[in-house]
């Protein structure tokens, strides 16, 4: 797993952290990348609008515009973006540390 404060340091930041979340802080200019990453269960506050490509671990990539304000769930995931828009972008992550509580079978009755 690659740490995201390791693989690109002058982007992100750790603004809090105990045993159950980190918070990570994300900034970065118009053309910027970063290096392919590592993040868990995450909750995502954008502090900016910014256009961004992100690149999944496969290769994969897509196009995404998000605007100051957004909050979004990000399931654990790999990938690399790039700022492909005209303005700088600022995020904030909440990474959880535990997992995620096993799911339980759906009951089909009395057994």
């Amino acid at each position: 797993m690659t740490d995201p404060t390791v693989s690109d340091p002058d982007k992100y930041k750790v603004v809090f952290e105990n045993e159950r979340v980190r918070v990570l802080e994300y900034r970065d200019e118009p053309g910027e990348q970063t290096s392919p990453h590592d993040h868990p269960d995450s909750v995502m506050y954008t502090l900016s609008s910014f256009d961004r490509r992100l690149i999944g671990a496969a290769g994969e990539s897509r196009d995404v515009t998000l605007e100051l304000g957004e909050v979004r769930w990000l399931d654990a995931q790999t990938h690399s973006g790039h700022n492909t828009g005209d303005r700088p972008t600022h995020v904030l992550f909440v990474e959880l540390k535990e997992p995620a509580p096993a799911k339980h079978a759906e009951s089909l009755g009395p057994s």
